[in-house]
């Protein structure tokens, strides 16, 4: 009577058996799926940050370069005032004297109307 019985079970376990391995394959393909797209949801997230880190590194280097373009016009508008005020010391070092041949010249001079004497 046991003999009986052993080949229904053994179909029955390999059945079950066939089930288990079917389900394993499932959740494998499954897990794989999930795996994938997260690898390809991180790939994106990784060029997307790495296009951010590029662009801010960019602004960065734009704004420093605008600054020392600032600094530069800055120091040469500075240089050229002094330069223009050097060149006005230099050129009027005898300012009073200057101001009063420039006068000396206007009070004995004729005048150009002679009716008004202007």
């Amino acid at each position: 009577m046991i003999i009986n019985y052993f080949p229904p079970v053994l179909i029955l376990g390999l059945i079950l058996s066939f089930v288990a391995i079917g389900v394993l394959f499932y959740f494998n393909r499954q897990l794989k799926r999930k795996l994938e797209l997260t690898n390809k949801a991180l790939l994106a997230l990784q060029e997307e940050f790495t296009q951010y880190q590029i662009s801010q590194k960019r602004l960065g280097e734009k704004e420093i370069a605008k600054r020392e373009i600032r600094f530069d016009n800055v120091a040469r508008a500075i240089k050229k005032n002094e330069d223009f005020i050097n060149t006005v010391n230099q050129k009027h070092t005898n300012l009073p004297e200057t101001i009063r041949k420039v006068i000396g010249h206007i009070e004995f001079a004729k005048p150009i109307n002679k009716k008004t004497n202007i």
